[in-house]
């Protein structure tokens, strides 16, 4: 590396090429970076350009600045807990992977209605009546925290009675209503990451520059019919997520 001579502002350009160090190991977790001023005479740019690009990869969560030491590699600890995303049945008991967390605060029961990303996902209209559960979860080993949400559409809650009368079940309990109404249950679940809202963060306690993992199971009933939604939201640098995969059996053509 040496001169910036590609297009564009240039402390994008710098921030790319330390960028690029840190992901090739020159720049190694917990070392520092070079000075600004080594890093002004390599790139060959002014000190504003420098700390632009400082400040661009301290907002990204790559580098920490820390007072009168100057600018380091962000070392990333292992998780702190594994959330096993598994659901086991026994009998007529359900258990989920964070069945053993505490709720740190009573759950929020609310009315809402479907979203343009919720209404498909439960196979119903934008606009239809939901009943809303938000819980802030912790692992009591670890501190960690989550926030789970369920979705519960008023056609799922007047199948299976208990619901409508307290929403606020906890999912393994849903479970074996559902199941008890007739329901053979399966889960489709999907994950992805992104940047925490502000209420988010704050719930979560998480760094600035953190991500979080979102979790979004729908529980299917008889004929792969969605029953009801659920959310796991929880800070990218403390936990991480585990599932069992099994082959499923391919299915049997019969002769009608």
């Amino acid at each position: 590396m040496g001169e910036i001579q590609r297009p564009g502002a240039l402390y994008q350009q710098v921030a790319a090429e330390i960028r690029s160090g840190i992901a090739t190991g020159e720049y190694k977790p917990g070392a520092p970076l070079p000075s600004e001023t080594q890093l002004i005479e390599r790139y060959k740019v002014s000190r504003p350009t420098v700390r632009k690009a400082i400040a661009a990869l301290r907002a990204e969560g790559l580098i920490e600045v820390i007072h009168g030491k100057g600018s380091y590699v962000r070392a990333l600890p292992a998780p702190a807990v594994t959330i096993e995303r598994s659901i086991t049945r026994t009998g007529k008991t359900f258990r989920t992977g964070h069945h053993a967390w505490e709720q740190a605060e009573e759950p929020t029961v609310y009315r809402t209605t479907t979203t343009a990303i919720t209404a498909p996902l439960l196979g119903v209209d934008e606009g239809e009546a939901l009943f809303g559960v938000d819980r802030l979860l912790t692992d009591p080993a670890t501190g960690t925290r989550a926030l789970h949400r369920v979705l519960i559409p008023f056609a799922t809650a007047d199948e299976a009675k208990e619901l409508a009368e307290a929403p606020d079940t906890e999912p393994e309990q849903i479970y074996a209503a559902l199941t008890a109404a007739g329901n053979k249950l399966t889960w489709h679940e999907t994950v992805s990451a992104r940047m925490p809202l502000p209420d988010e963060r704050s719930a979560l306690e998480s760094p600035d520059a953190t991500p979080i993992l979102h979790t979004t199971r729908v529980t299917h009933g008889t004929d792969e019919r969605p029953l009801i939604l659920e959310e796991l939201r929880t800070s990218a640098d403390r936990a991480q997520l585990a599932y069992r995969i099994t082959a499923d059996r391919p299915r049997q053509l019969r002769t009608v």
